[in-house]
């Protein structure tokens, strides 16, 4: 049998050796249920054949879907998946999460076929490969039930594998690895993990909240009280301010003052607020500018500072608006060469996204970027539904890749790509559904850390907290249910988040 020859996860590849890893103790599980659906066959199940089919033949595309259930006490260490073709692979082969686990081999069609999550995993076996596998370690991390889609790269072929009911057995494995293996990292001790010049944890992610939007509450008081209930000191506090407004306020200076709950500031800032970004672009608001540079300077303290968050919303892509792509971007290198010509140097700037297909798509959407001398962080405003069916249902992994309408490279990877190196900030973030049609989104909140353990390069997230939003029509909260509620508050204990300001 030839060993797995690749196994991908997230953009990298990790060549395995022809002899595993030497474990302590592994467990084998098995598919509870394993099908394929077929798009020109909408109400055809396939459940009971002995195959999984997965490719393209003319118009009919094959999907393989897979069940598992991690039994209750089970520690899980690492998780491979792995599958037995029944001919020479080809192709490249994609794993990707499936957030719905209601659905049985016996009933799924194409007609029924849940929605398919972000890509977790990818392989392209060799022609010699009897065993094919994908490391699934940052998906399953726990017990539970745990649904994937495998899809195919062939556009004229079809891939196929056992299945459950194959008459000579070899259908879809689940092992784990259920104790440490010898090489097994030692994990950092989160006393470890501190920010640096500009506020990039040297391990962990920084944690943070915005609490109190779309009311007239006081953010501080909000803030406080999100914290007690989620169980732990959001270390980034996020406010908004516009046009000439003094900031930072008497508040926020006492909120990031305080010893025993040591905070650092996240300020958003719509400095064209009454004007325009061609205009602040121009210096027609150097008196703006510098007065908010005085008040920096005395504040002493290190912050991160957002210029017009979600910047593509605003876009008037009319020659002489004052509002076009390339003025956001004149804008915010203006602004920032500007403060630092004033002596500022105690802010981290933040250009926070909106990451919408629909914006990723524009054919100015690049021209907002001012180049990577002004911009110390990537940042990302997203957010997902939690109510199947409604507008952008998913989990984290969701909220982060995004893809232009038409096609191209998701958010985190085009962020990853175009501008490595840089650290990127969920700024916000959260799961919503519909007021009056409460629904748990325990779903999402624990799917949060496996993505973070697989994307390196995000650095912090920013929970955005509102019982109502702008629209006045979605509950962005964290206690709309008990069951959300706890999920929310193992996610902001995990120790990943135990990182001190430096």
């Amino acid at each position: 049998m030839t060993a797995l020859t690749a196994v991908v996860t997230g953009a990298s590849a990790l060549a395995m050796p022809a002899t595993a890893e030497a474990v302590s103790t592994e467990t084998t599980v098995r598919a509870v249920d394993d099908t394929y659906v077929s798009s020109s066959r909408a109400s055809g199940a396939f459940g009971a054949d002995e195959k999984l089919a997965a490719g393209r033949l003319g118009n009919d595309s094959k999907t393989v879907v897979l069940k598992f259930t991690v039994p209750a006490g089970t520690d899980v260490r690492r998780a491979v998946l792995f599958l037995r073709p029944m001919a020479p692979p080809s192709g490249r082969l994609t794993v990707s999460r499936i957030a719905d686990n209601t659905w049985t081999e016996a009933r799924l069609t194409s007609g029924t076929m849940p929605e398919i999550g972000a890509a977790v995993a990818g392989v392209t076996p060799k022609a010699a490969d009897t065993r094919v596998g994908f490391d699934l370690s940052h998906e399953v991390t726990k017990p539970g039930t745990y649904s994937f889609a495998l899809s195919s790269s062939l556009t004229g072929g079809v891939v196929r594998f056992r299945s459950a009911e194959h008459a000579t057995g070899g259908g879809p494995e689940l092992v784990l690895t259920t104790s440490p293996s010898p090489n097994t990292p030692a994990p950092v001790k989160p006393a470890d993990c501190v920010t640096g010049a500009k506020l990039v944890p040297s391990c962990g992610v920084l944690w943070g909240g915005a609490a109190g939007g779309f009311t007239s509450k006081p953010r501080d008081v909000e803030h406080k009280n999100w914290e007690k209930l989620s169980g732990r000191t959001a270390t980034i506090f996020h406010t908004y301010h516009k046009g000439d407004e003094a900031f930072p306020t008497k508040a926020e200076i006492a909120m990031t003052s305080d010893a025993t709950n040591p905070r650092v500031l996240l300020l958003n800032w719509k400095i064209a607020y009454g004007s325009s970004w061609a205009k602040v672009a121009k210096g027609e608001q150097d008196r703006r500018i510098d007065a908010f540079a005085a008040r920096a300077k005395a504040y002493d303290k290190k912050f991160f500072l957002v210029l017009h968050h979600e910047p593509e919303n605003d876009v008037v892509a009319e020659a002489g608006s004052g509002w076009e792509a390339k003025d956001y971007a004149a804008m915010y290198r203006y602004t920032i060469e500007r403060l630092r010509k004033q002596g500022v140097t105690n802010v981290a700037n933040v250009l926070a996204f909106m990451g919408n297909e629909k914006w990723l798509a524009q054919s100015w959407w690049k021209d907002l970027y001012p180049g990577g001398d002004v911009v110390d962080w990537i940042g990302l405003d997203s957010y997902v539904s939690a109510e199947k069916g409604y507008y952008h249902y998913g989990t984290f992994a969701d909220l982060l890749d995004r893809k232009p309408k038409g096609g191209g490279p998701g958010f985190y990877e085009w962020a990853t790509t175009e501008h490595a190196g840089k650290p990127i900030m969920i700024a916000e973030w959260g799961a919503y559904h519909r007021i009056g049609r409460t629904t748990d989104k325990s779903f999402v909140y624990d799917s949060v850390l496996p993505e973070l353990a697989r994307r390196p390069a995000i650095k912090a997230i920013v929970h955005f907290d509102t019982k109502a939003d702008d629209e006045g029509d979605r509950d962005i909260s964290i206690g709309s249910t008990p069951a959300g509620l706890a999920s929310f508050k193992r996610l902001a204990a995990s120790p990943t988040f135990n990182v001190k300001i430096g």
